[in-house]
This record gives structure tokens, C-alpha cells and sequence, in this order.
């Protein structure tokens, strides 16, 4: 199947920011990296490189919700899923060389301060982490005001451990926090 030329470049922006972030992607870089001409970019993309970085946040918030929901479903208990979370982005990240972090996350910090298209996108994306989290909580039977804070924990928690794990190069950050949170989500139980 021919993928369109938009998509091309939300793709090829989405990779561009996780491995360089924000600031270090250029709108040409984009460009060349989607095959696609500069034109094609403002076509799609009026508002220029922050109406690209927010597409492509959206399209990597989509990736990993869909990785996230993988996880959570592949275990009926809620603490072995929330585990399970952890190893399977401890996996990704080695098997990409320790450059394939979260996109979000580096956006967000990059562009803290701001009130800007980037930020609110960033910030629905944390948030529709958390409730994918608290919703496989609340199945599994805990209280919703519960399930709802502990989803913003076990999200927060990931994403810190995914950023130690990247900059110190091992797994074991995503794996020591995957256990713990487990455990922290058997309290509840």
C-alpha cells in the first residue's frame, strides 16, 4: 500500500524528534528524510515546523498507546501487565540502541514554559496514558479516584525510568521500576 506524502512526513518527523528532539529536528531534514519537498511540507503543514511536531506527536502518541494497550492486555492481572509495560519498553529501547525514548517526553521537556500547540498535545498524550492505565485498573476492580492516580504514577514512573534507562544505557531502570510499580498496584488489591 502507497503511503501519502502527509504521512510520510508525520512519520519521518515523528523519528526525526525522538532520536534528536524538537530542537535539533530541522523542517528541510524532515523534508529529505519523507522524500518530499520542502512545498509539500508547508502544504500539509501551513503553521510550519511546530504544526508538523504537533502531528507528530499525535501519530506517536497513537504508536504508543496502541504498544501500551499490547501490554496491558497481554496479562489479566493488572500488576503483570504493568510489569509486562515496563519490560516491553525496556526490550525496545535496547533493541534500538538506547536512541528510541519517547518522543513526547523529550518534546515536553524541550518546550517547557510554553503555552503552545506542542505542550497541550504532549500533555493529551500523558493523559491518555494515564487512562489506559487506570481503565485496565478499574476492570480489574479497584476504585476509579484510585485507579485514575495510580495510572498517573505508573505513566510518570515509565517515563522517568525510560529516560534513566536511556542515558545510563541498560534495562534496568525500565525492569526495577516495572517491578516495583507491580507491586505497588498489588496494594490496591
Amino acid at each position: 500500500m502507497q503511503t501519502s506524502t502527509r504521512d510520510r512526513i508525520v512519520v519521518a518527523a515523528a523519528r526525526l524528534v525522538q532520536r534528536q528532539g524538537y530542537v535539533g529536528t530541522g523542517i528541510k531534514q524532515i523534508a529529505k528524510e519523507a522524500e518530499a519537498t520542502l512545498g509539500s511540507v508547508y502544504h500539509f503543514f501551513p503553521g510550519g515546523k511546530e504544526a508538523v511536531a504537533v502531528a507528530a506527536i499525535r501519530h506517536s502518541d497513537e504508536e504508543f498507546a496502541a504498544i501500551l494497550r499490547e501490554a496491558l492486555d497481554s496479562e489479566d492481572d493488572p500488576a503483570a501487565a504493568v510489569d509486562a509495560c515496563a519490560r516491553l519498553l525496556a526490550t525496545a529501547l535496547r533493541e534500538s540502541g538506547w536512541v528510541d525514548g519517547c518522543p513526547v517526553t523529550a518534546t515536553a521537556l524541550e518546550t517547557l514554559g510554553t503555552d503552545s500547540e506542542i505542550q497541550r498535545a504532549c500533555a493529551a498524550a500523558l493523559r491518555g496514558w494515564q487512562d489506559l492505565v487506570a481503565t485496565k485498573l478499574i476492570a480489574a476492580g479497584l476504585a476509579a479516584a484510585d485507579a485514575r492516580e495510580l495510572g498517573g504514577t505508573v505513566i510518570s514512573t515509565l517515563e522517568g525510568a525510560e529516560v534513566t534507562a536511556q542515558v545510563t544505557r541498560s534495562e534496568e531502570p525500565l525492569l526495577q521500576a516495572g517491578r516495583q510499580l507491580a507491586r505497588l498496584v498489588r496494594t490496591y488489591r
